[in-house]
């Protein structure tokens, strides 16, 4: 006879298993190559947005990265050597939580791309634009051999993919603009 925990943990650990095959399925996608990995800066300190009159180019007028959030994108750049996948460029929104996060996975010199991946969360009339952007850049990486990584905001996300990701969250897109950059996998952001 079943008791309780029995009956309800076999569907959670279903779940898990289910969550575990997909993110080894993303995993495995980027190792092949013709995939990117879009991913949301890792977790910030609490809060949405940024201060009023926060500065670009000052990070203590911004939301930053938390210790966690640093340990959780260092952990992750150590999933992407031990996994053998290769990143040959790491892109960033100019926003310091996504250069930090960049940073910290301690895969490549750290690159910003502003028009494609800078927030326009306080700018919502720039979603189109940065849109359109995002896509020119995914469409300009190679589609064989190393990966490009590319940490941005979840209203960029979002906007792309219709997926809320959670802070730290990669989508792995297969680099296919004529199917609109389709997810191959979500790999979850520790």
């Amino acid at each position: 006879m079943l008791d309780r925990r029995t009956f309800l943990a076999g569907p959670a650990l279903a779940a898990f298993g289910n969550m575990a095959r997909a993110a080894d399925e993303a995993w495995a996608a980027l190792a092949r190559g013709g995939h990117a990995a879009l991913m949301r800066h890792a977790q910030t300190v609490p809060g949405t947005g940024d201060p009023p009159g926060f500065r670009l180019e000052d990070c203590s007028t911004q939301r930053n990265l938390s210790e966690a959030g640093r340990a959780a994108a260092a952990r992750l750049g150590g999933a992407y050597r031990e996994r053998g996948v290769r990143v040959a460029r790491v892109l960033s929104s100019q926003w310091c939580r996504c250069l930090d996060t960049g940073t910290a996975l301690g895969l490549a010199r750290v690159e910003a791309a502003p028009e494609a991946l800078n927030s326009f969360f306080d700018a919502r009339g720039e979603a189109q634009r940065s849109t359109a952007a995002l896509r020119a850049l995914l469409s300009a990486l190679p589609a064989e051999g190393t990966v490009a990584v590319l940490v941005t905001h979840q209203v960029n996300i979002t906007a792309l993919t219709g997926i809320f990701p959670a802070m730290g969250e990669t989508l792995v897109l297969r680099l296919d603009a004529a199917q609109g950059f389709p997810v191959a996998g979500r790999i979850a952001g520790g």
